[in-house]
């Protein structure tokens, strides 16, 4: 069994969407359970993260970076980091915020950069840039990037930025049951 932890905070409740989606895409691959990790819960969920073959992370965009309780679980994996514990694991990662640059590809490049300081292997997205209907609608081969307004989560992110999401959970299950062929 392949085991997926999907490490987030929400905010407003937006990025809880895309984390949930996430989830649903990596349930999907035959063989693959995926654990929703909130930020405020990091605490009980610690060996969970040891166990698991790959950790997806994400955070809203707030100011340009990682919100301040993501970062505050990122400064707590120092034990983690120190042990190498995720060493060899696979990484992803998510972000969304209120306007269509908002300055995500910052908050994923952090992601990206936390799990290579973890010795961790980060897998992006492969699917084209394609229009308000299909995935990747906002372009980015990094990670899903998404897009809320000013409206509850049940509004936005839209259709299209939920079904990103599930393609990156699709994503890191599959290279995930690989990896652990070949590791």
């Amino acid at each position: 069994m392949t085991q997926i932890a999907i490490v987030f905070h929400s905010g407003y409740g937006h990025t809880r969407v895309v984390a949930e989606r996430v989830k649903a895409g990596a349930e999907a691959v035959p063989g693959t359970q995926a654990t929703l990790v909130p930020v405020e819960e990091v605490e009980a969920h610690w060996a969970d993260l040891e166990a698991a073959d790959a950790i997806v992370f994400g955070s809203p965009t707030y100011m340009g970076s990682v919100s301040g309780p993501f970062k505050t679980f990122m400064d707590a994996s120092s034990k983690a980091w120190y042990e190498r514990k995720w060493q060899d694991k696979l990484a992803a990662g998510f972000t969304i915020s209120g306007s269509p640059s908002g300055d995500k590809l910052n908050t994923l490049q952090t992601l990206m950069i936390f799990a290579m300081q973890h010795g961790m292997v980060w897998v992006g997205l492969t699917d084209l840039p394609q229009n308000e209907a299909g995935t990747n609608r906002l372009g980015s081969f990094s990670g899903v990037m998404a897009q809320a307004g000013q409206v509850a989560p049940e509004v936005e992110p839209n259709e299209a930025d939920r079904k990103g999401a599930e393609r990156l959970g699709q994503r890191i299950a599959t290279a995930s049951a690989r990896w652990a062929k070949v590791s």
